[in-house]
């Protein structure tokens, strides 16, 4: 089957802070958006959304004809997805509600139309169980902010076409972010799985009264977190392991992977370990707003990017890599 890649009309189902993300990506990229969310006042929380990130995506750069005045916001999913050239869902995360609504989704939409899911962790497998035309359908997980955050994994189910795969792939590239394929269905793919790996750890230095909220966030922004900004840690140990590489970093170190530095079952949520990760944000907030942090976040990324990018360029090393 042919899939549809002329893409001018975004359908975004869900305009929450994932949907908006997603909605504010692609209007910056000049292309149409219709949207759709059940939830009371969802129009006008996302009307301000947008106008709160605008300003990142004005100084990140904006395509031609970019405007926020291109979102029109409908009161069907049908309505919403019947004239879409492409289509990400980004509902809440329970499998009967994604089950129920890619029905109605796949029925309504064109037979051509790829059909993305912003899903953290439920397979393509199971939500488009009874999806029409499911060889068009797929993950399509970004990162928050999606408006400025480029990593997104695209993930097939079984009867996922190989062409839709590479068609969204393709779209996602267009709209300047990095799409990882991850070639099998596991739960929570493939960042978030990492990710919790060390949101368990550090719950648990937390409910052992090893560390504060901001002392665990320091460990991480002032060492290995810069170095993530643009070597991923294998890259990174392959370097620690001197002129031999990463046989001599594996050599030297793997055996302490036998100590019990760590431990993979997350601690109990009890009421007291909530309360110390609350205080501790809180603590780290201080007389910041939300709105506040989050404007600060979205300078230090493109900031961040922008410097990344400059210096690959500076030692010949592709923006793709």
């Amino acid at each position: 089957m042919t899939f549809n890649t002329d893409i001018k009309t975004f359908a975004a189902l869900g305009t929450g802070v994932i949907g908006s993300g997603w909605i504010a990506r692609a209007l910056a990229n000049g292309l149409d958006v219709i949207a759709w969310d059940p939830a009371p006042n969802a129009e006008a929380q996302l009307v301000e959304r947008i106008r709160k990130c605008w300003p990142a995506l004005v100084a990140n750069g904006l395509k031609p004809g970019a405007s926020p005045t291109r979102l029109r916001f409908v009161a069907t999913v049908e309505e919403c997805v019947k004239d879409a050239d492409f289509i990400q869902e980004s509902a809440p995360e329970t499998l009967s509600l994604k089950i129920d609504l890619h029905t109605r989704v796949t029925a309504a939409a064109r037979p051509d139309v790829l059909i993305g899911s912003s899903t953290s962790g439920l397979l393509p497998s199971e939500f488009y169980a009874k999806a029409v035309n499911p060889e068009r359908c797929l993950v399509g997980h970004p990162f928050n902010p999606v408006y400025l955050l480029p990593l997104v994994e695209v993930v097939g189910g079984t009867q996922t076409a190989p062409d839709a795969i590479q068609a969204a792939m393709a779209f996602y590239k267009s709209l300047g972010m990095k799409p990882l394929h991850v070639r099998k269905e596991v739960p929570g793919f493939i960042a978030d799985r990492l990710l919790e790996a060390q949101w368990r750890e550090a719950l648990h230095l937390i409910n052992d009264g090893v560390a504060t909220t901001g002392e665990i966030d320091d460990a991480i922004r002032y060492g290995a977190g810069i170095r993530w900004s643009f070597m991923g840690s294998f890259l990174i140990y392959t370097l620690a392991g001197g002129d031999a590489g990463m046989r001599h970093f594996m050599s030297q170190f793997g055996p302490a992977l036998k100590l019990p530095w760590t431990k993979l079952v997350a601690p109990e949520l009890t009421d007291a370990l909530i309360d110390k990760v609350v205080e501790g944000t809180e603590v780290q907030l201080g007389t910041h707003s939300i709105a506040d942090m989050e404007r600060y976040r979205d300078d230090c990324l493109m900031a961040v990017q922008e410097a990344v990018r400059a210096t690959k360029i500076k030692h010949g090393i592709s923006l793709d890599e």
